[in-house]
């Protein structure tokens, strides 16, 4: 494997599970500095440097980044989610409001706390992790849907905010990933292992995109060897984003 983060200092938020926890391994075996904020982080490499913090909460994001970031910082992925299932008229305002501040607000949050240390960086990259709702119509996934497309729409417009300042910002797209967060979808339903084989069928692949399949998207998006690579939106769904009949 090459070691082009070797010495690069990164920033994974939701680095205890999934497409986080991936991530996480994937930077680490390409010689990465790796941190991680989460709400737990007992299951985070032991070789990077983990805190707890909760994206919802703008004291706990600045205080968690500050002293991780405080020998510098390279990379950021912001990555931590939450789902909700439903249409348009499922769920109240608290639901709305509160995907909103995770999914959305949270990748603000801790955006705001790393930039001082990323413009201090000669080779700055955030990636953010967005979704192919962003670009698909899925069913059941309004709310979810809209703030992954906020995700989506709010990189491209930091990409052009920031290249002047060197840092560039990039998106990765997932599909259906087989993590955590799925099996617990999953497990909500009255059927979760038909559920889960539904999860798999609707991908054009044949199955669930992996942690991993993501992790190396973010990895090759954020790694100094893809300089020009500046307001990329990165599919990695099996084809869901082109190819939904």
């Amino acid at each position: 494997m090459t070691m082009d983060f070797a010495g690069v200092r990164t920033l994974v938020t939701g680095g205890n599970a999934g497409i986080g926890r991936a991530t996480v391994v994937e930077l680490l075996a390409r010689g990465a500095d790796v941190c991680t904020i989460d709400l737990t982080i007992d299951d985070v490499p032991s070789e990077a440097r983990a805190l707890t913090a909760d994206v919802s909460d703008a004291a706990s994001v600045q205080r968690a980044v500050a002293e991780l970031a405080a020998d510098g910082l390279d990379v950021l992925v912001n990555n931590v989610g939450i789902s909700f299932e439903g249409g348009i008229e499922h769920g109240d305002d608290d639901d709305w409001a509160r995907l909103w501040n995770v999914n959305v607000l949270g990748y603000v949050r801790v955006i705001r706390a790393a930039l001082p240390e990323l413009r201090k960086s000669p080779s700055a990259s955030i990636v953010n992790v967005s979704s192919c709702t962003a670009d698909v119509g899925v069913r059941n996934r309004a709310l979810y849907s809209a703030t992954k497309g906020a995700i989506k729409s709010m990189s491209l417009s930091m990409a052009a905010d920031l290249i002047d300042e060197g840092i560039r910002v990039n998106c990765v797209l997932p599909g259906t990933v087989d993590t955590p967060f799925m099996w617990e979808l999953a497990d909500r339903s009255e059927d979760p292992e038909a559920k889960r084989a539904e999860y798999h069928a609707r991908q054009p692949l044949g199955r669930m995109v992996s942690p991993e399949e993501v992790a190396f998207a973010i990895a090759s998006l954020a790694s100094p060897r893809a300089a020009s690579s500046v307001g990329t939106m990165l599919a990695v769904d099996g084809g869901l984003g082109r190819m939904l009949a």
